[in-house]
């Protein structure tokens, strides 16, 4: 353990205040606040977190803030960890070049996407046809056709006598 996770611990109880004291003030986890104190820093969530947390964790104890983040800074670089910055800088570069991308459009699974939605759609409208074209055809097969066969001689009761003399004949 370091000159930084000694000394921190060292000021805390010289005030007589407890981790758990400065886990309810804080809500910060008494997990995190020990691995602080023991610069086990890998457990830390990193980034801007652990500097908050130094903060917090200076602030209920009465210590200068900054003073802390600058030496938990110099601290977590003396035990060979990389840099909080250059961690987010390289994160920040990589979302950098992802929404540069988007935005010249060399996404190949964005342009995946909108293929397999235009051939759906084509699909679709293709069955619609199908489907339209086979009720249509058996519709119209199905309606009987209106045929009038009547003729201005004969009127209709005459036909049917003139069907039942001729059935009577045979």
């Amino acid at each position: 353990m370091g000159n930084f996770g000694d000394t921190l611990r060292q000021e805390r109880e010289f005030r007589g205040i407890t981790l758990d004291a400065i886990t309810r003030v804080t809500k910060i986890s008494n997990r995190h606040l020990v691995a602080l104190e023991q610069e086990h820093f890998d457990v830390l969530p990193g980034g801007v977190f652990n500097k908050s947390m130094v903060r917090e964790y200076a602030r209920v104890v009465g210590l200068d803030q900054e003073e802390w983040v600058a030496r938990y800074l110099s601290a977590h670089r003396s035990t060979g960890d990389a840099s909080d910055e250059d961690g987010w800088v390289r994160f920040a570069e990589n979302a950098s070049k992802a929404h540069g991308e988007v935005a010249q459009g060399r996404r190949p699974d964005q342009r995946l996407r909108w293929m397999g939605i235009v051939v759906l759609l084509l699909l679709v409208a293709g069955l619609s046809w199908f489907v339209w074209s086979y009720v249509h055809k058996k519709i119209s097969l199905g309606a009987p056709n209106p045929v009038t066969h009547t003729t201005a001689a004969q009127p209709p009761d005459s036909r049917a006598i003139s069907l039942h003399s001729i059935v009577a004949r045979k």
